[in-house]
């Protein structure tokens, strides 16, 4: 027996092939999803599925005692994108990611500078993880019902301006999602993100973003760092990074914080893990050098700008970057009803923040399962409609 922590569809998936899954009946489901932004390249990918084979025949995991090839190789790539001297740590998870950046954050605030310095400031409406700090971290109050006492020294902002109200001598650090996901695929302006960072770092408070969602191009850029011009100080990742493989990351400027013995993971960045990361790295460097890639982005954008366009009495607009899009309900209940229909008409979207159904398909999904996906959900808003 499972435990409840879950409200699932009842269906059992047996196959998959890029954006379409197959059920245990045979019939095809067009998957808008990617297991909530993790299957990046695709379902059955056969690059990523021969490398992960290819590396089981020979290691799958020994420990950080000892080096790791593919470890090194692909922290190289995560940090040639950082665009700034880095290090990277490794781990499973983005919480795992997201407890390491507090970590490393905390450290620096107890032997940096004259006084302790210790708070982190998130924002209202974020999601940083499950664990008990990332909870807290977590500017949603629902999440923090039954699981008390919390760490102390969080403290929530409204937006962005508000933080700046926040700031006082024991902040060591801001932590933000540039496009918040779980609170409903909101973008922040990018002129506000690039004075923010400047401010920080004039007071030489460290910027964290949390880029478990956005991360390995799923805004159309490698870091949605990259996208909003700016160099945090800790970058955290995981989903997408793996193809389907957990990992997690933690890049930062700060290499020298942690020292041996006050941090670690068993089986973080072991060469199964990081070998699919690698993969996955490299499938979609070549979809962006190619072009693919940013073409599937407008073309999935013209499809979400049709729909809102054709169904106005149930959205609002439309939101996001890249492949992280959502489309802006007039209110929870119409959403939670379309997520339903779409699942009844075949085609896997997802729900976030109050009223937005989110969309987060493989970024190499094809012009004709985006037709597809998009013909089914058009069925299924009409249902809704009537």
């Amino acid at each position: 027996m499972l435990l409840n922590t879950y409200s699932r569809f009842d269906v059992k998936f047996i196959k998959g092939k890029n954006a379409t899954l197959i059920d245990e009946e045979g019939k095809d489901y067009i998957d808008f999803t990617s297991g909530i932004g993790v299957v990046s390249v695709g379902h059955g990918n056969e690059r990523l599925a021969n490398a992960i084979c290819e590396q089981a025949k020979n290691i799958i995991h020994i420990s950080n005692l000892y080096r790791i090839p593919p470890q090194e190789e692909l922290a190289k790539i995560l940090v040639d994108k950082y665009k700034e001297n880095g290090g990277v740590f490794f781990c499973n998870s983005g919480a795992e990611a997201n407890e390491t950046a507090l970590k490393i954050a905390r450290k620096y605030g107890e032997v940096e500078g004259e006084i302790k310095r210790y708070k982190v400031i998130t924002l209202e409406n974020s999601f940083h993880g499950r664990t008990i700090s990332t909870l807290k971290a977590t500017g949603q109050p629902k999440f923090h019902q039954y699981f008390g006492p919390f760490p102390d020294g969080f403290d929530y902002a409204k937006n962005i301006k508000d933080i700046y109200n926040k700031l006082d001598d024991k902040t060591i650090a801001v932590m933000i999602e540039l496009i918040q996901g779980e609170g409903g695929v909101n973008p922040f302006d990018k002129d506000e993100i690039k004075e923010l960072e400047s401010e920080l770092k004039k007071r030489d408070i460290l910027l964290i973003v949390d880029e478990v969602q956005t991360g390995i191009y799923r805004t159309g850029e490698f870091y949605a760092s990259n996208l909003y011009e700016i160099t945090p100080d800790i970058i955290t990742l995981a989903k997408g990074l793996g193809g389907g493989v957990p990992i997690g990351a933690v890049v930062t400027r700060l290499t020298d914080v942690l020292k041996p013995g006050e941090h670690g993971s068993t089986f973080g960045g072991n060469y199964l893990s990081t070998r699919a990361g690698i993969e996955v790295c490299t499938i979609l460097e070549e979809e962006k050098t190619k072009g693919n890639l940013d073409k599937r982005i407008e073309y999935f954008d013209d499809k979400l700008v049709e729909i809102a366009k054709e169904f106005p009495n149930l959205f609002d607009s439309v939101s996001g970057y890249g492949l992280m899009r959502a489309l802006k309900t007039h209110k929870s209940q119409i959403r939670d009803e379309i997520i339903k229909r779409a699942f009844e008409e075949r085609v896997l979207v997802l729900k976030a923040g109050s009223n937005s159904v989110r969309f987060l398909p493989p970024l190499t999904i094809t012009s004709s399962e985006i037709d597809e996906g998009f013909d089914r959900l058009k069925s299924a808003l009409a249902k809704v409609e009537e």
